[in-house]
């Protein structure tokens, strides 16, 4: 069951704070040598012309990164000024409106899903569906990318923290790949980024690539 307060709660903040977002983020990934080599194996094991959706998306950055990188991909975001932003920015590309708990596409129909930083602000209950939505939207074999912010350890499986825009979760990677495992996505590789001076929050960061059953039907 999808809370719909918590939802509306995001959707409402990131829509206040668009234009400033993306104005932050927007070179994001220049600094960042190893999310850049993530989504590069991402595209790599996706294969050229793979059909990706990139599941909150923001202001569409990475999206365009994975368009460059050779990627059939489209953005979904709950927020309609994330999305906006991103048409503008990115004309060539579909960007949608939706969430990730509901996505549009039938059984099947992907060869990779991204969610970056896009499950912090779900409540930790839901994401087991969440996770079932992105098994359900990928093909046999295909792959899903994910980051998010770590807890401090397996005895935190989650930990709330003070997000500057919505309330947020920081989750044990050990525990989220645990949930990977029973909506039947395999780990495949880890990555993670410890905490560097300059970052606003002293958190490690983690991409966790996990694949459908290529037996799966």
């Amino acid at each position: 069951m999808v809370d719909h307060d918590a939802l509306s709660t995001t959707r409402e903040a990131y829509d206040a704070v668009a234009p400033t977002y993306a104005r932050m983020f927007r070179d994001a990934l220049r600094d960042r040598p190893l999310d850049r080599a993530m989504l590069g194996v991402f595209a790599e094991v996706v294969g050229p012309g793979g059909r990706v959706a990139d599941v909150g998306c923001g202001p569409g950055d990475v999206t365009a990164r994975l368009a460059e990188l050779g990627l059939a991909v489209f953005g979904v975001d709950a927020s309609p000024a994330m999305v906006e932003l991103a048409r503008v920015a990115c004309p060539g590309l579909r960007f949608d409106v939706g969430t990730m708990a509901a996505l549009t596409t039938a059984d099947g129909a992907l060869d990779g899903v991204l969610s970056r930083w896009s499950i912090i602000h779900t409540p930790p209950p839901e994401v087991p569906a969440i996770l079932a939505e992105f098994h359900r939207v990928l093909a046999p074999g295909g792959h899903l990318l994910l980051g998010f912010s770590a807890s401090e350890g397996p005895s935190h499986p989650t930990q709330v923290f003070d997000h500057a825009v919505a309330p947020a979760y920081r989750w044990s990677p050990d525990h989220l790949a645990a949930l990977l495992r029973e909506a039947g996505l395999a780990e495949v590789a880890r990555m993670v980024r410890e905490p560097q001076p300059d970052d606003r929050r002293q958190f490690r960061e983690v991409h966790l690539l996990a694949r459908k059953d290529p037996a799966t039907g």
